[in-house]
């Protein structure tokens, strides 16, 4: 295999650190929401000290919410315990350049309890990594890509927080899908990111306009599933900093603005073992041949969806997103090619995978790898049959099951799921809940502009 731009092993980072290009090396995790938390080393203590023995966090940062407030009701973390530390363990292989950043590597890290030194199970990279281990037992490999839209506004983070978010100027004023010359209105944000992502071990296929306005995409080289995991975090923060740094700003939010298209993450996952895709077989779908495990790890994925919505759209405003003839995906069906379905296969051959429409640009990518990959391996292990091919438009399909309508009755479901507890554990299922239910609970505790649009003098 050929090495990875940008990627970076202890060797090469000592003699970048020795010949004064890398100063600093930042070594990060994701929290809930899937933001990267840590800290920014020395580079030379990094060598003599973090890339062996790692750092040592407050463990309060997987019980906080979008403010940074600490959130009572966890068992994992609270103040009778004293939110104590755990233990930040660098990833060597996920060592690589921060292009963006001057003279800076990033090393993504595992969460480990400071006694037991085991995993901590809530950890969003633990998870994945569970059933990245379940798949290998059974011997498959997991290849995956993340399709990742975001808004470009020309207003910067400062003025747009000035604003409340509200007039921001958008990049564009007509809509730009697949449009090269409102594309190239963008070019001085989105050349920048796709240098920036390629020199920092995230290879980059191609950039296009998307159906809203200032709305782009930018994607990347598909992956192993941890690897692909680590690489969309890593698109996330790069974009967001280089975006600051050109006095613009992006957002990931699944829906901004109720007239416009939603921001989506579509994820594409097959199973391999070796060099062979065993997706392909000798069923018919559509154009394509699929093989029994195939059919089995789709009917598992659309089975249990609804149980795992959550870990595919977390937050209140995932659900704004998901309307009839948006692009959204409102049901649950599955078709070959066919974009207004949940589920859409594509490609043939070794090509042949799956295209999860579900995700918006707003999830924790190791959450939804670790949903569709625990959904797809219980549905090869009990045969799970998906329903018929779907042929059409399945917006109009109205006899089809929808997705849930809110975060509420998205973590009902979760809460309630049989399925949920046996495969992250009765803990940690608890654990995410209550993060789900916080959420929920902060929207309904606040007063919105639509609120004060509707009723101020009207009421």
């Amino acid at each position: 295999m050929s090495k990875i731009l940008g990627m970076l092993t202890i060797d090469e980072l000592t003699a970048l650190v020795e010949q004064g290009e890398i100063e600093t090396v930042a070594l990060v995790f994701t929290d809930h929401y899937g933001r990267f938390m840590g800290k920014r080393f020395d580079a030379e203590f990094f060598l003599s000290d973090g890339a062996a023995q790692g750092t040592h966090s407050c463990n309060y940062l997987l019980t906080v919410d979008m403010e940074m407030e600490p959130v009572p009701g966890y068992q994992f973390a609270n103040w009778e315990l004293g939110y104590g530390d755990f233990h930040l363990v660098p990833d060597l292989g996920a060592l690589r350049r921060a292009s963006w950043l001057d003279k800076t590597a990033l090393v993504i890290c595992d969460v480990a309890d400071s006694k037991t030194h085991q995993p901590v199970a809530i950890a969003p990279r633990s998870l994945l990594r569970r059933q990245l281990a379940r798949a290998a037992a059974l011997g498959y490999s997991v290849k995956a890509a993340s399709e990742l839209e975001y808004y470009i506004f020309e207003d910067s983070y400062r003025a747009a927080h000035e604003k409340e978010y509200a007039g921001l100027k958008t990049a564009a004023w007509y809509l730009e899908d697949y449009h090269m010359l409102q594309g190239m209105r963008e070019e001085k944000f989105t050349a920048a990111a796709r240098r920036h992502l390629k020199q920092s071990g995230v290879p980059v296929e191609n950039s296009k306009g998307e159906w809203g306005l200032g709305q782009h995409e930018i994607n990347i080289r598909y992956a192993d599933a941890l690897t692909m995991a680590d690489r969309h975090a890593v698109y996330k923060q790069c974009l967001k900093e280089t975006a600051e740094q050109l006095g613009v700003s992006v957002t990931f939010m699944a829906k901004p603005a109720a007239d416009q298209a939603g921001s989506s993450c579509h994820i594409h996952l097959s199973l391999w073992q070796g060099e062979e895709n065993i997706f392909p077989g000798a069923q018919q779908i559509g154009p394509a041949l699929g093989s029994d495990i195939f059919r089995w790890f789709l009917g598992g994925w659309i089975k249990h969806a609804p149980e795992f919505m959550p870990f595919y759209a977390p937050t209140v405003n995932s659900y704004k997103r998901y309307q009839d003839g948006s692009w959204a995906p409102t049901r649950l069906a599955w078709s070959y090619d066919n974009r207004t379905a949940g589920f859409r296969v594509v490609g043939q051959g070794q090509s042949l995978r799956i295209e999860c429409r579900i995700p918006g640009a707003d999830c924790n990518p190791y959450l939804v790898y670790t949903a569709a990959l625990a959904s797809g391996l219980d549905g090869i292990a009990n045969q799970i049959e998906p329903p018929d091919i779907f042929a059409g438009d399945v917006y109009a399909a109205q006899h089809l099951p929808r997705v849930p309508y809110t975060l509420r009755d998205a973590t009902d479901l979760f809460a309630d799921s049989h399925f949920v507890r046996q495969t992250l554990g009765a803990d940690v299922a608890a654990h995410y809940v209550h993060f789900f239910r916080s959420e929920q609970k902060a929207f309904d505790n606040a007063v919105t502009d639509w609120e004060r649009k509707r009723y101020f003098e009207r009421i």
